[in-house]
């Protein structure tokens, strides 16, 4: 039985791949460095995943030799460049640049009327997720969640399963329980790995990955009602346990 839907936040609850792009630059322009991640590359750095990650990962790229700086020194740097970067995205955010994507208020809505819980899983930070949904659901936005786990309390990112078991683990619930709502090939790893069933929502950053795992793949969840969710999930773990008895 159907009992709690798990959301993913970055591409997943909201497109914001592309205010995350243009922050990062703002930063990068804002401490006088020559970096620019255009669509392209920021497609492929999304491979990493976090934020902070993605700049050491991008940074050992354009400067290999990086390792004669002092690591402290590059901790730093990095901490300044996500704090700036994590201003702009806030600004962005505030001035209404980013929704929710189709569909998911209305779900949302329809799960809390029924009974079910809802909790985020992500490795997006803690102000990041309350910058996004205190906008688009009002300042009492945690009281829908029953938890929520993100890169303060998972540091282990993305597609490790952590941020997902601790989630089950939060709810007290059996994955068997529970629907997991995606949109890249790293959040799926990471949501199958943890034993649940997962809806993927791709964006223009992430449709390119593999996702042959999902559940199902949608272009986002204005057309989905939980009465749909609920079936594709019987049919789902009624197919594992025949499988498990075969």
């Amino acid at each position: 039985m159907l009992r709690a839907l798990i959301f993913d936040v970055d591409g997943t609850l909201a497109d914001t791949e592309s205010a995350h792009r243009a922050a990062f630059n703002h930063a990068f322009m804002e401490l006088g460095l020559d970096w620019h991640w255009d669509e392209a590359l920021y497609t492929e750095l999304l491979e990493i995943s976090g934020g902070k990650e993605r700049i050491r990962h991008y940074w050992k790229q354009v400067n290999p030799d990086i390792r004669a700086l002092n690591g402290d020194a590059m901790q730093e740097t990095i901490a300044r460049i996500h704090e700036l970067k994590t201003a702009h995205y806030e600004a962005a955010i505030a001035s209404g640049e980013v929704a929710l994507r189709p569909g998911v208020l209305a779900l949302i809505d329809e799960a809390l009327a029924q009974g079910l819980q809802l909790a985020i899983a992500t490795t997006t930070s803690p102000v990041n997720i309350s910058a996004l949904l205190r906008q688009a659901m009002g300042p009492a936005w945690r009281h829908n969640f029953s938890a929520i786990g993100d890169a303060s309390s998972a540091p282990i990112k993305k597609p490790h399963p952590q941020v997902y078991l601790q989630m089950l683990d939060a709810l007290k619930l059996d994955p068997s329980d529970c629907l997991a709502f995606e949109d890249s090939g790293n959040g799926l790893k990471a949501a199958t790995l943890a034993g649940l069933a997962t809806v993927i929502t791709p964006t223009q950053y992430t449709r390119h990955h593999d996702f042959s795992r999902a559940l199902h793949v949608l272009p986002d969840l204005g057309e989905t009602r939980l009465a749909d969710l609920a079936l594709w999930h019987t049919a789902h773990w009624a197919g594992e346990r025949l499988l498990s008895v075969e």
